[in-house]
């Protein structure tokens, strides 16, 4: 059994939360009101859950303040802060890892947007993948 200030990956240690960067436009909005936008995201894909996009906290154009009122603990990413922005309603609209364990320590400074709530759009890569088929040369 793990204790609060260590991760579950000593009892799961085949437990994947793979973390990888992208150079995607991805854009996180509320009602037309874009919240960021970014083409330096992290794209993590945890077992048993699905894709989430988190976003350099640079690239937040909103201002955050903590919700004192939501708190979860992930066993294998650490303590989560939730954050409102002015204007989110009544509830968080995203969280991030302040102090994530040391296995997903690249989170640092990164923030997610709930998806139930939020609009997150994949965009165009830059520079974007392009591919055109081989011209057949004439004999």
């Amino acid at each position: 059994m793990t204790s609060q200030n260590t991760s579950a990956f000593a009892d799961r240690p085949d437990y994947r939360v793979d973390i990888y960067p992208r150079r995607n436009v991805v854009t996180a909005s509320v009602d037309g009101r874009l919240l960021a936008q970014t083409s330096r995201s992290l794209l993590v894909d945890e077992q048993d859950h699905g894709l989430v996009f988190y976003f350099p906290r640079t690239d937040i154009r909103v201002e955050l303040t903590a919700d004192p009122d939501t708190q979860s603990r992930c066993p294998f990413k650490g303590e989560a802060t939730h954050w409102r922005f002015d204007g989110d309603g009544d509830s968080a609209i995203c969280w991030s890892y302040e102090t994530p364990f040391d296995e997903v320590a690249r989170l640092r400074g990164y923030v997610a947007f709930y998806q139930d709530s939020v609009d997150v759009r994949l965009g165009q890569a830059h520079p974007a993948v392009s591919w055109r088929p081989p011209t057949e040369s004439v004999k």
